[in-house]
């Protein structure tokens, strides 16, 4: 959906791929503290991730998501799978991804962006600091950024 100035009051719907509990419960509480309100939903593997993204929009009950939050060692499809699908896809494309990973290693960082994630932060591993990561996530997404209608049909 646009996300126009006049619209910031709206849920921002994100979608969590994480297949790790102790930071599903991390990104929860951490989201919990957000100025804003956010739908968090969550699959733990890539292809739970895909089912979701494939029939997001079909209900009010099951909206599109503004934002993947993108764990790439996920079981069953893995990340980079799910991120080469999602941009693959012309319904999907248009969706930002953040890969947030503890991987720090260069073929990782160039493979998601030659996949066209969005952005790519690494997982930190203070707890305080993955506040804070989130946190930033969920407003620059939010406050920042301007994506197209869902109504403009992308021409590529």
């Amino acid at each position: 959906m646009t996300m126009g100035l006049g619209e910031r009051a709206r849920v921002m719907e994100i979608l969590l791929v994480e297949d790790n509990p102790a930071d599903i419960r991390l990104t929860k509480e951490a989201l919990k503290e957000a100025d804003q309100k956010v739908n968090l939903n969550v699959v733990m593997n890539g292809v739970s991730a895909l089912q979701f993204l494939r029939t997001s929009g079909s209900s009010p009950d099951h909206p599109r998501p503004d934002l993947i939050i993108l764990d790439l060692n996920l079981p069953k499809k893995n990340g980079r799978e799910v991120l080469a699908d999602v941009k693959g896809d012309p319904e999907l494309r248009t969706i930002p991804v953040v890969v947030l990973t503890t991987s720090t290693a260069d073929e990782d960082i160039l493979t998601s962006y030659h996949l066209h994630a969005n952005c790519y932060v690494h997982k930190p591993m203070d707890l305080e600091r993955f506040i804070e990561v989130i946190l930033s996530i969920q407003s620059f997404w939010y406050w920042m950024v301007v994506r197209p209608a869902e109504r403009i049909r992308d021409p590529w």
